[in-house]
């Protein structure tokens, strides 16, 4: 396993370019093997989970050829699929199992498909309940893991009421819903992140949204069309270097060509909260989606709460929140955020073991924690054992850059699952 080690900085300057956004890429990715035609996807993530999504799309029978960050995927409609002689690999990405589960449960075929040890351990409960309402058949281990056995077949739309805020299961039902007999209908608790039903759009499948209801109607005549279609740079990535910048008093870091859909920018709300200097510039849309830069200057960060409807809108940006707890005035609180538990790792308390491997005075909750601010002491550096999970590994990267002495991050290379030139582009940013 290879470790990284992150000496502090001064500052955080220049310019860096996100890699693809991860969400949109997967989606992308899975409507384009449905599509009829090519389609051709453009700054697409390099993140291993996305090329999981590619790998799964191809054993499925879409053709697909990559270049770098261009994709090319040739689909053959939206019952052009074929059998997998292989269990499908998920990897590391939950966004690949859930999703692909919708579109494989409208199959006339069975599947099998599964992950590495991580995501083998994930709850698929919350997708396997409606997609079984809905008509189809699943066998997991314990009725709540991974390998799933997805008989395929006919489907029936349904009304469901999601009983928790999740984009992953309101996109299955969606792409199960492109297969069904009758309207399938969505209705969330707390709006999440829409970029399936913005990806359907793009398509050619009519949505009908009003409030937290979503609807695709079943009338068989369903087509999704090959797509020329570029891929926006990731806010989830951005975020750590936002992190970064707001460290520092004499930082200047300007982020470029940022997805800043409104269901995704709930974090920067946050971070105007507690202070952060950041501006938007030169926006505009592709696809439905918004793009822009960011131009973000050194701060000093108030801290605060972060609770309630907001948790299911920053879910994956919290480790970095809270890893920035200890250099804010009040310091940072999570509440309500028991879903953390169960992503890649137990994230509540990977937080809480390596803030405290590097002083930082944390308690750790069910559904969250509390972290002290600056008034504890500043941290310094340690060995950071992020178990596997990317949003730790660069959260704690950049923790580091405020620390006093160097930092080594374990099992470094885990980062690649959503950003592989991660540790460059910070190296390239941060001033010593």
């Amino acid at each position: 396993m290879s470790k990284k080690t992150i000496h502090p900085a001064k500052a955080v300057a220049g310019g860096v370019a996100p890699p693809g956004d991860k969400s949109i890429s997967h989606r992308y990715a899975m409507l384009a093997g449905i599509a009829e035609g090519a389609s051709e996807l453009s700054n697409f993530a390099l993140a291993a989970d996305c090329h999981s999504t590619l790998a799964c799309m191809k054993a499925l029978g879409a053709e697909v050829k990559v270049d770098k960050s261009l994709v090319r995927v040739t689909g053959h409609g939206l019952h052009g699929l074929k059998s997998s002689r292989r269990a499908l690999d998920a990897g590391n990405s939950g966004t690949t199992i859930r999703l692909l589960s919708g579109i494989l449960a409208g199959q006339n075929f069975i599947t099998k498909i599964a992950g590495d040890g991580s995501l083998n351990k994930r709850p698929m409960k919350r997708i396997l309940t409606p997609l079984r309402e809905m008509g189809a058949q699943i066998l997991a281990r314990d009725e709540n893991f991974a390998p799933l056995e997805i008989h395929g077949g006919k489907l029936r739309g349904i009304h469901y009421e999601m009983p928790m805020a999740s984009a992953q299961v309101k996109s299955a039902v969606l792409l199960a819903g492109l297969f069904a007999e009758g309207d399938t209908i969505v209705l969330e608790p707390a709006r999440t992140r829409d970029h399936t039903e913005l990806a359907l759009e793009e398509f050619g499948v009519p949505i009908e949204r009003h409030g937290l209801t979503t609807r695709i109607r079943g009338d068989g005549k369903i087509k999704l069309t090959g797509r020329k279609i570029e891929v926006p740079g990731d806010l989830s990535s951005a975020v750590f270097f936002i992190a970064a910048a707001s460290l520092f008093p004499e930082s200047s870091l300007h982020i470029q060509g940022v997805g800043l859909n409104p269901t995704r920018t709930a974090v920067l709300d946050v971070f105007a909260r507690m202070g952060a200097t950041i501006e938007m510039l030169s926006l505009r849309s592709a696809q439905g989606e918004v793009i822009g830069d960011l131009a973000v200057k050194g701060a000093r960060l108030k801290g605060g709460v972060i609770e309630r409807a907001e948790i299911p809108l920053v879910i994956d940006e919290l480790p970095m929140l809270a890893a920035l707890g200890p250099f804010t005035e009040e310091g940072i609180e999570i509440r309500d955020a028991a879903e953390l538990r169960v992503k890649e790792s137990d994230r509540i308390a990977a937080l809480a073991e390596n803030l405290r491997r590097m002083g930082a005075k944390v308690e750790e909750r069910p559904d969250g924690l509390k972290v002290e601010g600056r008034g504890a002491g500043k941290l310094h550096g340690a060995e950071i054992q992020p178990h596997g999970d990317h949003r730790i590994a660069m959260a704690f990267a950049v923790a580091a850059l405020g620390a006093e002495g160097p930092t080594t991050i374990r099992d470094a290379e885990c980062a690649g699952v959503s950003y592989p030139t991660f540790y460059d582009d910070l190296a390239r940013v941060a001033e010593a």
